[in-house]
Order: structure tokens, then C-alpha cells, then sequence
């Protein structure tokens, strides 16, 4: 029997010169065009005008790449400071240097994403998108999902292949040692997790958009697709190492606070769609 898994894959695939192609690189590259594939089958199938794939991909891009790195600079760069300072009578024992220095955020090369800072992201660019669309702001996002899905899904594959955000050790079969983390012991591959509970919610929303017809129902698809991804991202992070040190202190750590607000999104999209039912969503030129 598999007593475990020795994983010590190079993150990088080859190099030119000072350049460095990366896994990880390669596969966010890979997740977007296969989200935006599939906008497109989306969109054909409702007639929506042609542009309107491109003009997605543009806005919900550019949406959950700078969401993902303000994200991180902001939720997860606090640093216990060697001397507390008081701030309007509270005594701050953490300090964050993205606040002080917010420019520092645009050294994307000293790395650092985060998917919760990618999903609010999204959701500010939904919102300059449906000016563009006029088409109804969940409208966008019920069939924006399974793309992000996927894309979710190519990136966990790229943390995996980075060796990065993985789980506390284990003794169940299918633990990974890694061995570029200098661990000893098999730990639980966590990004393998959320690669299945990524590819199980495309799955379904999938079936509910093909099957069910489940986008005449409008944000059905949306709240499904977030209790897919944040309720299982949710309970994951138990099993999970904190990301920084500050969180050792938490009840909840950060990845669990970000996620509750999508939890109850979704069931709040879930129950408004059942309740009032199927809608005319089908698209309509305008007429003058």
C-alpha cells in the first residue's frame, strides 16, 4: 500500500536568459482561457452579442488579478511589531506595511494573491461590467461561474506545483512530503482538495445551466456556486497551516472570516431565486 508521496516538482519549467517560466504562471495563463472558452459556448447559446465575451474576460481579468493582490497585501501582511504604538487609544501590536506604503503593492513581483481578495475583485468589476451590459448584476455572475471554476481549479494545480498552501501532517495514503519545504513528514495536499470541491461545483452548476435550465431562475446558479466553494473552503482551512503568524492568535483564522460573507450570500441568492422563481432572461436588442 501507498504509504505516501514524495513530491519535489521544480515550480519552474524552463528558463531564457533572466526570464523564468513558472507552473504557476502557466496555469492561471490556462484557467482564464478556458474561462473565457467557455463564456463564449455561455453566451452563443443565450445569442448574446458577440463582443460581450471579450468585454467579460477584460473586466472580470483585470477584476480578480488586482482584487487578489490588494487582497493579500491587506488581509495577510500583518507582522507583529517590535514596539507596540497606540492608535486613537488602542494598542496596535500588528502593522501592516502596504497600508504605510501603498505603492509597495505594485511589486507584484515579490509575490503574494488571494483568492478571497480575487473574489471581491470580481465583484467590483461585476459591477462596471453590468453599466456596460445593462443586463442585470447577478445576471453576469450566474453565468461567469463555471469559468472561474475552472480557473480556481488550474490555480490550486499551481500551488500544488509551487508547494505552497498545503495541510498539517497525516497518516492517510495519499499524503505529500514536501521535500522543497524541507518537511519530513506527509502532509495533507490540501491544494488537491480544493482543486476536487472546484471541479465538483463546476459539475454542478454546469448540470443545473445544461440540465436544469437553472439560469432563467436569476442568482440560483450564483449562490449554489458559492456555498460549492466557500462552505468547503471553510471547514478546509482547519486542516490547513495558517498562512501568517498572526492568525495562530484567532478563533477563526483569516481564510474563514473572508468566507463567511460569501456563505451567506449565497444562501441569501439561493432562497431569493427559489422564492421568486423563473424569469425572462433570455437576450433582447433594444429598440428605438
Amino acid at each position: 500500500m501507498l504509504a505516501s508521496i514524495v513530491w519535489d516538482v521544480d515550480p519552474i519549467i524552463f528558463t531564457l536568459g533572466p526570464l523564468s517560466v513558472r507552473w504557476y504562471g502557466l496555469l492561471w495563463a490556462t484557467g482564464l482561457l478556458l474561462a473565457l472558452w467557455i463564456q463564449e459556448v455561455l453566451y452563443k447559446n443565450e445569442k448574446c452579442p458577440k463582443g460581450w465575451t471579450d468585454s467579460l474576460f477584460l473586466y472580470l481579468v483585470a477584476g480578480v488579478i488586482i482584487g487578489a493582490r490588494v487582497g493579500h497585501c491587506l488581509f495577510y501582511e500583518w507582522h507583529e511589531l517590535v514596539t507596540p504604538h497606540k492608535f486613537l487609544g488602542i494598542t496596535m501590536n500588528y502593522g501592516n506595511e502596504y497600508i504605510s506604503h501603498p505603492l509597495r503593492m505594485l511589486k507584484v513581483w515579490e509575490g503574494g494573491l488571494s483568492s478571497h481578495g480575487g473574489a471581491f475583485g470580481l465583484l467590483i468589476a461585476g459591477y462596471f461590467l453590468n453599466k456596460k451590459f445593462k443586463r442585470g448584476y447577478i445576471w453576469i455572475f450566474d453565468r461567469a461561474v463555471m469559468g472561474i471554476c475552472i480557473t480556481a481549479t488550474c490555480i490550486r494545480l499551481g500551488n500544488l506545483m509551487n508547494s505552497e498552501i498545503y495541510g498539517f501532517p497525516t497518516d492517510m495514503p495519499w499524503g505529500f512530503i514536501f521535500v522543497r519545504n524541507h518537511e519530513t513528514v506527509p502532509c495533507h495536499p490540501t491544494q488537491i482538495y480544493e482543486m476536487l470541491y472546484c471541479l465538483v461545483t463546476f459539475a454542478v452548476v454546469w448540470w443545473m445551466y445544461w440540465k436544469k435550465k437553472a439560469w432563467h431562475y436569476d442568482g440560483l446558479i450564483f449562490g449554489v456556486f458559492l456555498e460549492g466553494i466557500f462552505v468547503t473552503r471553510f471547514f478546509l482551512e482547519y486542516i490547513k497551516f495558517d498562512q501568517e503568524a498572526f492568525e495562530s492568535h484567532m478563533l477563526l483564522n483569516m481564510g474563514q472570516i473572508l468566507s463567511i460573507p460569501f456563505i451567506l450570500l449565497g444562501i441569501l441568492l439561493i432562497v431569493h431565486a427559489l422564492k421568486k422563481g423563473p424569469v425572462v432572461t433570455e437576450y433582447q436588442p433594444e429598440t428605438k
